[in-house]
C-alpha cells in the first residue's frame, strides 16, 4: 500500500473520491488500512469507547494514547489527530499541543473544528509546519452551546468560513451536517478536497465513525449513517454461543486443548 500524503490527497480532488474512516486502536486500524485513504483518530471515541454523552471531555492524553495505537497498527496509513475541545483556544496553545502530536506520535496531520474565527490559528499552525484539516458545518464540540446536533444551512456563512480556512492553509475540509445542494456549492467553490459526513454525495469524499458503519454503536443512528454490518447482533450472538459452550462443557473440546 502506497502511503498517502497531503499532496496526493489534494491531487485527488475532481479525480477520485477519498475514503476516510475513524480508528481508535491498532487492531481495527490494521483491518481498515488497505481500504481507506485516511484514518481519523476522532474524538468520537469519547462517546463510542468511553461511554460519555458527547466529545467535550476528551483530553490530549486520551487522544495521544489512541493515536499512538492507530499509528502502530497502520504505519503506512495517513493518520489524522482530532484536536480535542480546549486544546486549540489560541495560537500558542494550539501550536504547543500540535507539536506534542508530531513529537509523540507519527500522525500526519491534525484536525480542528471551527469557522473563520479559527483561520488565524490555522495559519499559525501551517506556518510552523503542521498540516491542518478544517471542520465546518455541524460542530460536535459546540453541541452544548448550540443546544444539540442540528443540520446547518446558512449558505453565505458556510461559504465564507470555507474560503477563510482554505486561505489560512487547511489542506482539506470536513463538512458535517449540511444539506446536499449547499455541500455541492461549497465543494465546487474550493480548490481543496471536501470530505462529507451527512453532506450528500457531491463532495470529494466521505468519512464515517467506524462503530456506526459496522453497526456496533446502538444508542442512536444518525440519518446519514449506513450500517454495512449488523455488528452488534453478530458480536452478541458470538458471545452468547461462547458463554453457552462454557456453561455446558462444550468448550474447550479436544481440538482446543493441549
Amino acid at each position: 500500500m502506497k502511503k498517502q500524503t497531503v499532496r496526493t490527497i489534494q491531487k485527488a480532488k475532481g479525480k477520485e473520491k477519498l475514503v476516510m474512516l475513524t480508528a481508535y486502536d491498532a487492531l481495527f486500524a490494521k483491518l481498515f488500512a488497505p481500504y481507506v485513504d485516511m484514518l481519523l483518530v476522532g474524538d468520537s471515541l469519547n462517546m463510542s469507547f468511553a461511554g460519555r454523552p458527547d466529545t467535550l471531555s476528551a483530553t490530549m492524553e486520551q487522544m495521544l494514547y489512541h493515536t499512538k495505537a492507530v499509528c502502530a497498527g497502520a504505519p503506512e496509513s495517513f493518520v489524522i489527530f482530532d484536536m480535542p475541545y480546549g486544546s486549540y483556544t489560541d495560537e500558542s496553545t494550539a501550536l504547543a499541543n500540535a507539536i506534542r502530536v508530531y513529537q509523540e506520535t507519527t500522525a500526519d496531520a491534525i484536525k480542528l473544528e471551527g469557522s473563520q474565527e479559527k483561520a488565524p490559528i490555522v495559519h499559525h499552525l501551517v506556518q510552523n509546519g503542521i498540516a491542518v484539516m478544517g471542520h465546518i458545518g455541524l460542530l460536535p464540540q459546540h453541541v452544548r452551546g448550540e443546544g444539540g446536533y442540528k443540520v446547518v444551512g446558512d449558505k453565505e456563512k458556510l461559504l465564507s468560513d470555507a474560503k477563510a480556512l482554505e486561505e489560512a492553509g487547511v489542506f482539506a475540509l470536513i463538512l458535517e451536517g449540511v444539506k446536499a445542494d449547499l455541500a455541492h456549492d461549497i465543494t465546487h467553490s474550493l480548490s481543496i478536497p471536501v470530505i462529507g459526513i451527512g453532506a450528500g454525495a457531491d463532495v470529494d469524499g466521505q468519512v464515517l465513525v467506524w462503530s456506526d458503519m459496522l453497526g456496533l454503536f446502538e444508542e442512536f443512528k444518525p440519518k446519514f449513517v449506513k450500517r454495512y454490518c449488523d455488528g452488534a447482533r453478530l458480536v452478541k450472538e458470538a458471545v452468547q454461543r461462547y458463554a453457552q459452550e462454557v456453561k455446558n462443557g462444550q468448550f474447550p473440546d479436544e481440538e482446543h486443548s493441549y
